[in-house]
């Protein structure tokens, strides 16, 4: 990791540890092991140092790309909804810093092109797809219904572990669940009438790449 990479992850960690007030330049030169020095040498000032942290934190993961031509709508939302929720899971100690003070340093915060936004693009984008391919045949607004899914996934990889007699069901069968409601939502044809994922190969992926984040 070079010492820019350093600096950064740093930054974030301390933030998510003890927010805007709690982060010293001197705690986190200390613990990426610089001076502060180089740290206004880098970035000038404690909020352009947090804001390019913060911004690193949350970039863009590595999630699987809703297909262009829908062909098993619920093994693909299935494996890209796992990953999204893993992708809030490891960042939640950040967002739920950022989601406490935005309003006092909204200078901070991306706003336009978060992953979240960008999945919910993604998203919408897709639902739009299976519309046209007369796979989701329901009469619905497409941002409302992206905005539930969405919504489902993101309040359960924040609350999850502070709230275990709201969430008791593992997130595999949770994210599943949710999967087959919105598609339920949308008139989506293509959900397996049992609840089981039409692609166990992906069902199987998706669960071990949860269960590798849960330990983490």
């Amino acid at each position: 990791m070079d010492l820019r990479a350093r600096i950064l992850k740093a930054a974030s960690d301390l933030y998510g540890e003890t927010g805007f007030r709690g982060t010293t330049t001197r705690q986190i030169a200390q613990r990426a092991g610089v001076n502060e020095v180089t740290l206004f040498r880098q970035f000038g000032t404690k909020t352009a140092l947090l804001h390019e942290a913060i911004k690193c934190a949350c970039g863009q993961p590595q999630r699987p790309r809703l297909p262009e031509a829908p062909a098993d709508p619920r093994a693909e939302l299935l494996e890209w909804a796992g990953t999204t929720w893993q992708e809030l899971w490891k960042r939640r100690g950040v967002i739920r810093t950022a989601m406490g003070e935005i309003e006092a340093h909204p200078e901070l915060f991306p706003r336009e092109n978060t992953p979240t936004a960008c999945a919910g693009r993604e998203l919408a984008g897709y639902v739009e797809r299976l519309r046209r391919a007369g796979i989701a045949q329901a009469e619905f607004d497409t941002r409302v219904a992206t905005t539930i899914l969405m919504g489902c996934l993101f309040a359960d990889a924040m609350s999850r572990d502070i709230m275990p007699l709201v969430y008791r069901s593992e997130p595999e069968r949770a994210i599943a669940e949710y999967v087959d409601l919105f598609l339920r939502a949308i008139g989506a044809t293509a959900a397996s009438g049992d609840g089981r994922c039409a692609n166990p190969g992906g069902a199987r992926r998706t669960r071990r790449n949860l269960k590798a984040m849960e330990l983490r």
